[in-house]
């Protein structure tokens, strides 16, 4: 199980890297679960040690949200301060999440009638 941790670890070291050197707009973790990703489908299965120190993570989550809590807690009069602003982006982004979700399901949901119809139109 120590390997797969360092392996983690490893991917999000080298995520940091690339990020840094090349200067990409996503975060370091973000490309480090990509490379991990890319591993996995390599590899073609999940080992099990790594989906039980998945599981392990998974399950300790929250303990990964304390510095989280102490970093707003701290910043606990500035977000006093920029509350309607905050809410606005909040909301906003929200709705325009809600908004793309909706389009692309429509979009997707389309795509796919069309695959059918043409697969159904190529058997007769």
């Amino acid at each position: 199980m120590v390997e797969y941790f360092t392996l983690i670890l490893c991917c999000q070291l080298i995520g940091e890297l690339l990020v840094s050197v090349l200067n990409l707009p996503l975060p370091g973790p973000v490309a480090g679960m990509i490379l991990l990703f890319g591993f996995l489908l390599v590899k073609g299965e999940i080992p099990e040690p790594l989906a039980h120190l998945s599981d392990t993570l998974l399950n300790n989550l929250s303990l990964l949200f304390v510095p989280a809590g102490v970093g707003v807690m701290l910043h606990f009069e500035l977000l006093g301060t920029e509350l309607i602003p905050l809410s606005v982006a909040l909301v906003v982004s929200t709705l325009l999440t809600i908004a793309v979700s909706a389009l692309l399901m429509v979009w997707f949901t389309r795509l796919s009638q069309k695959n059918i119809e043409n697969d159904r139109g190529a058997d007769q």
